[in-house]
């Protein structure tokens, strides 16, 4: 049975020796497949645990806290826990087993965090916001464009542990790419930190190229023929959910910075180069976030003027036609007034020839207004 298999029933632990109880506990249990993004079927919190030795997946049993003393007695290789969406209580007896800080533990169980990088002692101790892309067969008002989840890495000499929050995001195919690089695993735990802000890096670089889509077909709406009749909301949506991966992506710069050009122990000097790529990527992103922020107020701005122009068009055709009836209604208003000795009140040719008068003055105005474009 793996490793992963024996930390499926960690709750209500205050310390190791709740863990050594559990892990006699799972023995007992069936094996199962732990690589769905979702919990496991266990009902735990964990996702996986491995061992790996020299870049390679140490296959073997026994409870985590006997595999971690084996690990640090050596020397050598490092253990990888993964959780998903743990609670207090299934986090208590790992954070002791670590030695974790109360504040790093307490913001990667509550979760909603910004993405940030703090060092407790010889911890590291990283917060990334990840994004996925909902897709939608038309953008509306009310569309979800993007979805937000997060992950937390702490990282020491020996351990990797991460915690992940949101249905997506899942770290099992990272996971698979890096145990067939051996030779990159066994640069140690600071690898799998690398690996995973990449794998972060290059969803919002997918994300925003998904994202470009979506504007592209609302800018082509709004320069349509009709664009002044396109909904506004839609504008907005795509603004707000512009903030959302903005708030992913904005605040990851410093870390990343960090993790590339100051000196961390935990962080080889050969991984920061790798580093300084993520952060390449990642100065890509926020400036077509940038872009597309300020592709979308001029798309808005735009909208606002067709709107404006339309309604200036609509008034003109109000303004037209309004003159045109103010002549019939001034004759008749006037002829309207019931006097008796008014001109041409009793001739035989007076209502033919003031018919005729108001159809000539209105076929002029008429014929005034459409040249002018009025009508």
């Amino acid at each position: 049975m793996s490793m992963a298999g024996n930390l499926r029933k960690v709750r209500g632990l205050g310390g190791v020796g709740g863990l050594r109880r559990m892990a006699r506990l799972a023995r007992r249990r069936p094996k199962v497949d732990l690589s769905h993004p979702a919990r496991s079927p266990l009902g735990s919190s964990v996702v996986n645990c491995v061992t790996y030795r020299d870049g390679v997946r140490v296959p073997g049993d026994g409870e985590l806290v006997d595999v971690v003393e084996r690990v640090r007695k050596k020397g050598d290789g490092f253990v990888w826990l993964g959780l998903h969406e743990p609670t207090d209580r299934e986090f208590a007896g790992i954070a002791e087993l670590f030695d974790l800080h109360p504040l790093a533990v307490e913001d990667a169980v509550e979760a909603h965090q910004r993405p940030k990088l703090e060092r407790y002692g010889e911890t590291l101790f990283a917060v990334f916001k990840t994004v996925c892309y909902v897709e939608h067969e038309e953008l509306t008002a009310t569309s979800e464009v993007v979805n937000t989840g997060e992950i937390m890495v702490f990282v020491g000499h020996d351990f990797v542990v991460t915690v992940r929050h949101g249905r997506h995001g899942s770290l099992g195919p990272l996971r698979e790419e890096l145990e067939s690089d051996p030779q990159q695993l066994a640069k140690g735990p600071a690898a799998v930190l690398h690996a995973i802000a990449d794998h972060v890096v290059d969803d919002y670089l997918t994300v925003t190229d998904s994202v470009q889509a979506d504007i592209d077909q609302v800018e082509t709406d709004v320069f349509a023929e009709n664009g002044a009749r396109v909904d506004p909301g839609r504008i907005y949506q795509m603004k707000r959910e512009l903030l959302e991966l903005k708030r992913a992506v904005a605040p990851l710069g410093r870390p990343i910075e960090d993790l590339a050009t100051r000196p961390i122990r935990v962080v080889a000097p050969e991984i920061q180069a790798y580093f300084r790529d993520v952060l390449d990527h990642l100065m890509r992103a926020k400036e077509q976030i940038a872009s597309f922020d300020e592709l979308l107020n001029s798309i808005l701005q735009a909208h606002l003027a067709q709107v404006t122009v339309a309604q200036n068009e609509d008034m003109r055709k109000i303004t037209a036609w309004a003159a045109v009836i103010a002549v019939p209604t001034m004759v008749c208003g006037v002829y309207g007034m019931n006097f008796d000795h008014m001109p041409e009140l009793h001739w035989r040719f007076g209502y033919p020839l003031v018919i005729g008068v108001i159809s000539v003055a209105c076929l002029a105005l008429y014929r005034g207004f459409r040249r002018n474009g009025w009508l």
